[in-house]
Formats: structure tokens, C-alpha cells, sequence
């Protein structure tokens, strides 16, 4: 593999930025793998751009996110543009010959997201997308919990994923509220804790949902109301392999609720428990220690939670969301390299984008939709 790594930037937002800060900071962190050369950056327009690569430290800057792609000096493209440009610049991205780093979800139509994942298997390079929650060191040990049978075997699952910036019914309208960005929550972020089932027990096979609107409308910047058209909040019963039921409730209008992923995993001898929230612990009952002492023990993230310890080496410090960013990173760079890599590649995102469509069809129809 070659000592370094060209890198293209598509958009500068809060994403954009967390990538930026991920390849300025991978090297650094974890000492092996190609340095990251930050080539390219591409913003709505020039000066934009430039002012942006000039904060990021990227050597080059254009209004036009084909130049970069058209790059010969580019060889990654982190995607981090809305939901709605992601399909047609990843594919471009992988046509071109470069690798490929797009932020979730895929598409805002399922028939995107399986052209991007039919053009990443074409082309022959890599391509991920942004899950960073199932880099978070404790997300990994709860897979070694699972897999140790510390728990037994597991038969019901509970998850919440809640957050307040869309809780203000006088909130402006904005993107997120037009059906143009997806159904609303389901794909806007609902897809986070699909990626952690995901990862911990596998895939998802039935779904039954329904989606609600809070708020009917919002007002506009012009001093109008438009119809909000997506759905904030979402609850859903599912069904997994090995008789696993579950439940999984969303809203992005939930007061008080700023990054919570709440996870409950009960199994025939203990439970886990973790909260994004508290992203730097977990809580694990197990049914075998003595009834005088039986109890959720708290366990702190720490060195021994591997990769921890290649930023920080005490327990109890923490780590926070542009650390597993920069965690990502590297799992994407060991992928580049042919090495086996911890990350959610096209075609199991597009295992997750199905899930998401079964939800919403399920809503529509009001029934039990059954996943191929």
C-alpha cells in the first residue's frame, strides 16, 4: 500500500467537519497505515471552499464536486453532503476510480442505495458509510459479552434513539422536514441503532411500524407555514433470527434529549444496558452472581477496551463522537489496505436501507412486512 493517501472532501458542514478532523487526526492517533494527504475539498461554491480548505488544511478547493472527483490526486471521497446527493456522487466517486466514504443513509430511495451498492461491487473499491456508533469501544465489548454467552442466549431487544433539535414547533422549516430528505426520522437517524443491531445480532426479518407528525407544519424564513412532510418520531415492534423480538422508538422532537441511543439486550442469564448519553459506559447484570450482590455493575470505558487506550491511557476519561470518527477512519483505511475491517460497507448498509423501507411500507399498509 502506498505511504500516503489522497483525500477529497464533499461538503463542510457538521459532518464534513467531523471528517476533516478524522483525517487530520488518524495518523496521529494510531501511527500506522498511509498518511492522509488532504488534497481537495469541495463546497457550494469557490469561496466558500476556500475558505473552508484553508480551515480544514486542504490543499485545493472548487465550487464543483466533479473537479474534485476528476482529481488524478484524489484516491478517497468523503461524502458528507445531504441525504439527497449522496446516491449520484458516491457512484460518481466509485466510477472514477476513487474509494469511498459517505455518510448515512445511503439514499433517499431505495432504488439509489442499490446503484451505489451495484457500483461499489463493480468498481472494486472500498466503500462505507457512517456509522461511527459501532466503533465506540463499549459497543464492542457488549459484542464480546454476546459472543462470551455472558448473558446467555439473548431473546429481546429494546432500543430508543431520541434527540430535541426538531422539538420547537416554531422552528423554522428546513430540509429535513421536506420529503426530499427521506420519511423523517426512520432514515435520518433511526438507521444508527439499526447499524448496532446490526453489528451485535444480525439482521433484522419482520417489522411492523407507524409514523406520526408532531407538529403539522412550521413556519418558513418568508414569514409563511408550510406542511411539514416527514415523520418525527417512529415506533416499531421487529422480529430477528434465533426468536429475537424487539421494540425500537424514535423521535427527533423529544424535549431534553440531545445524542440518546438507549440499547437494552435481554438474554436468558443477565442484561446489558448502554446509553449513547453516557457513551463511556455500560451496565451488565448478570443472573449467576450471589442474590446478596446481584445488581447492574457500571463498567468504564478503559485501555483494556481496545482501542481506547490509543488515545487515552487511564480509565474513566471518556471518549466522544469525533473520537469514533477518527476510529472509522482507520477501519476505513484498513479496508483500503485489504485488511479485515470493522465497518458497514454498501452492501450491508443496503441490508439497512431495506429494513428502513420494510418500516415505512409496514406503516403504509398498516401490517407485518416480512424482509426477503
Amino acid at each position: 500500500m502506498k505511504s500516503s493517501i489522497g483525500v477529497g472532501l464533499i461538503g463542510t458542514g457538521y459532518m464534513g467537519k467531523c471528517h476533516a478532523l478524522a483525517w487530520n487526526g488518524v495518523k496521529a492517533v494510531f501511527g500506522d497505515g498511509p498518511r492522509p494527504r488532504l488534497v481537495h475539498l469541495a463546497e457550494v461554491n469557490r469561496d466558500i471552499a476556500r475558505q473552508k480548505a484553508d480551515e480544514f488544511g486542504f490543499a485545493k478547493a472548487t465550487g464543483d464536486w466533479r473537479e474534485l472527483i476528476a482529481d488524478p490526486d484524489v484516491d478517497v471521497v468523503s461524502v458528507t453532503t445531504p441525504n439527497a446527493f449522496h446516491a449520484e456522487m458516491a457512484i460518481a466517486a466509485l466510477e472514477a476510480g476513487k474509494h469511498v466514504w459517505c455518510e448515512k443513509p445511503m439514499a433517499v430511495a431505495l432504488a439509489d442505495a442499490e446503484r451505489m451498492a451495484a457500483a461499489a461491487s463493480a468498481s472494486g473499491k472500498v466503500a462505507v458509510l457512517g456509522y461511527n456508533y459501532i466503533q465506540n469501544p463499549l459497543i464492542r465489548q457488549i459484542g464480546t459479552i454476546l459472543a462470551d454467552g455472558t448473558i446467555g442466549a439473548v431473546n429481546h431487544v429494546r432500543l430508543e434513539m431520541d434527540e430535541d433539535f426538531m422539538a420547537d414547533p416554531e422552528a423554522l422549516l428546513y430540509w429535513k422536514s421536506e420529503a426530499s430528505s427521506g420519511y423523517g426520522a426512520l432514515d435520518d437517524f433511526g438507521v444508527h441503532p439499526l447499524s448496532l443491531l446490526q453489528v451485535l445480532l444480525g439482521p433484522v426479518t419482520k417489522v411492523f411500524a407507524h409514523l406520526s407528525k408532531p407538529y403539522a407544519d412550521r413556519p418558513t424564513k418568508e414569514g409563511t407555514r408550510r406542511a411539514v412532510e416527514t415523520f418525527d418520531t417512529a415506533s416499531v415492534l421487529f422480529e430477528m433470527g434465533a426468536g429475537i423480538s424487539g421494540v425500537m422508538a424514535l423521535n427527533r422532537s423529544a424535549w431534553g434529549r440531545k445524542g440518546r441511543i438507549a440499547l437494552q439486550i435481554f438474554g436468558s442469564k443477565g442484561t446489558v444496558v448502554y446509553d449513547q448519553e453516557r457513551m463511556n459506559e455500560l451496565q451488565l447484570y448478570v443472573a449467576s452472581d450471589r442474590p446478596t450482590e446481584q445488581g447492574f455493575r457500571t463498567i468504564l470505558a478503559a485501555p483494556q477496551h481496545a482501542p481506547y487506550d490509543r488515545f487515552i491511557p487511564a480509565p474513566g476519561h471518556g471518549l466522544g463522537f469525533n473520537d469514533l470518527k477518527i476510529i472509522e477512519c482507520h477501519e476505513l483505511l484498513k479496508a483500503i489496505g485489504g485488511e479485515s475491517a470493522r465497518v458497514i460497507d454498501f452492501s450491508t448498509g443496503l441490508v439497512i436501507e431495506k429494513v428502513v423501507h420494510a418500516m415505512y411500507e409496514s406503516h403504509r399498509r398498516g401490517a407485518w412486512v416480512v424482509l426477503e
